[in-house]
Order: structure tokens, then sequence, then C-alpha cells
């Protein structure tokens, strides 16, 4: 993965890769934007994206649901993705995705997205409104989280993971926005060695079945998930929790509760039910059950 740290880098960069021709993936708020494209597709998240034939690759510019509608193309078509990341999602280093339709509910996923490089630039998340701020940079924080404690784990993924973590701890209460992107980098890098864990599985059956924001879904599930993570990994967790303050950092979110998010309290087991059988759990020390779920879930109703 070639990685660079300015917008104005990206023209070399895609020349770096051979690439002259990308199509644009980016809602309406991103195609002014002076990037290189051959032409825009702007229905951002999307499940019917279509490229045309004149197109080299995929040029991804926004939070996750822009660069998972390009990897789901990717994947279609083997073209490979360049990514221009506006929040801290760190969609960018996997290539795993998620398919939404419009109104962001789950239709499916898959992975195959040919990944080739990155240009972050602090410039394009200074607008970023609070909310998106902090819900990113806590799913940005899960991914350096449960890098720890996985079964996908390394010494290469707790590094990244432990120095993302405490970036992004020191970055998020002052809006250090340099640091946060930083931090999320990092964290995108752990993600990618090691993979995600039962937070990221509850916030995806949440967020995959209502359309609700994935990083708020993460502000509010990794808090419970680093309290089931605690039974079989302690050192693990305790070696995060001396970098960050996972529930102190999603409060500067407001974000509330589930019931807070018109989530129906009935629907807690069904939704238990998905997380337990999602891979972030698969990738536990000990995968959750479906009772021990719906128990953290209740946690945060």
């Amino acid at each position: 993965m070639i990685v660079r740290w300015s917008l104005a880098e990206l023209p070399a960069l895609l020349a770096e890769l051979g690439l002259e021709r990308p199509l644009l993936v980016a809602s309406e708020r991103w195609t002014s934007l002076d990037v290189p494209r051959v032409a825009n597709w702007s229905e951002v998240p999307s499940e019917r994206i279509e490229v045309p034939l004149k197109a080299d690759s995929l040029l991804a510019v926004g939070g996750g649901s822009a660069i998972d509608t390009a990897k789901l193309a990717s994947s279609k078509t083997g073209l490979p993705v360049v990514s221009v990341p506006t929040t801290y999602s760190g969609a960018e280093w996997t290539p795993t995705f998620g398919v939404r339709m419009a109104d962001r509910r789950m239709v499916g996923g898959g992975s195959g997205a040919i990944l080739a490089g990155i240009a972050y630039d602090v410039v394009l998340t200074l607008d970023l409104p609070p909310d998106v701020t902090v819900g990113t940079a806590m799913n940005a924080l899960a991914h350096c989280a449960e890098a720890l404690y996985v079964r996908g784990r390394s010494d290469a993924a707790d590094e990244r993971a432990l120095h993302g973590a405490r970036l992004i701890a020191a970055a998020l209460p002052v809006s250090d926005r340099e640091l946060l992107l930083r931090g999320a980098a990092a964290a995108g890098e752990a993600l990618a060695l090691a993979g995600l864990g039962l937070a990221h599985a509850m916030a995806q059956a949440l967020g995959g079945r209502y359309g609700l924001p994935h990083g708020a879904m993460n502000a509010l599930c990794l808090p419970p998930g680093l309290r089931f993570a605690e039974q079989d990994a302690p050192q693990a967790v305790e070696r995060f929790r001396a970098v960050a303050d996972a529930e102190a950092l999603a409060a500067l979110g407001g974000f509330g509760r589930l019931r807070d998010f018109g989530v129906p309290e009935e629907d807690l087991p069904v939704v238990a039910e998905a997380a337990a059988g999602r891979p972030g759990n698969r990738n536990m020390p000990r995968p959750a059950t479906p009772g021990e779920v719906l128990t953290l879930l209740q946690l945060i109703y």
C-alpha cells in the first residue's frame, strides 16, 4: 500500500501506480474537488455502482460508505482502489466491505477489493461535525482495542494499535485533527493486520439492520465489548486501558443509548443473534453466545 499525506500528492501517487483514468466515487459534496477522474459516481452508499469501460481504477473520496462502494466495484471489476479518506473510519485499509443501499441499510458484504493507495489530507476533515468526528474516531479506537485481543493479533498489530490508541486518546478531547488522522491511519493498519472483534460485530449488526451511523454504534458498543474481552484477555484489555479511556472518549459524542436511536427493545434478541454470527465475534478468543451478546446490548439500551 502506498500512503501519502497530502491531496497535492494524489496525481503523483496515481502516476506511481500507473493509473490515469479513475472513476471518482464520492458524494456530491466532494465531486467539486480538483482530482483526476474520467467520470463521477455520486450515489453513496450504493449497491448498484456501475464502472465505465474507460476507467482504469476507482478513486474513493469520503468516509466508509464511499470507500466501501468503491471496494464493491473493485471486487466486481478487478480495478484497483485509491482512497482519500475524509473521516477516521479506516475502511481504506481492508479489502472487505459492506454493501448498503442509499438509506444505509445493509444488504450484503464481501471481500476481494484491490487496494493500491491512500492519500490522507487533514484539510478534508476540518468541517466534520462533532458527532461524526467522535463517532468515526471511536470506530478507529475500536480497531485499536480489538487488534490487541482478537485471534488474528500479532506483535506488529499490537504496535500499530497501541500507537493509534495513544494518538486518538490525546487528540480527540482537544479535536487535534492532524493527530486524529494519524491515529486513525495507525488504527487502520492494526485492523488490516489483526481483524475485527465483538464490538464491531454488534455495531455492524445494529447499523446494518437500522441504517444507523457506524461510528456512533461503535462508540456505544466498544465499552461492553471491552468488558466481554476482559474475561478471556485481561492483559490485552489492560494494555489498551492504560492508554485510552473508551467510556470517557465515547461520552464526548453525547450519543446516549440505543433507545435514543429508535432501536426497539424487543428486537435486541434478533440483533444479538446476528452479531454473534458475524466474523468479528468469531475472531474473539472465545466467541460470545447470542445470550451473552444480548446481555451486552441490554447494558447500553
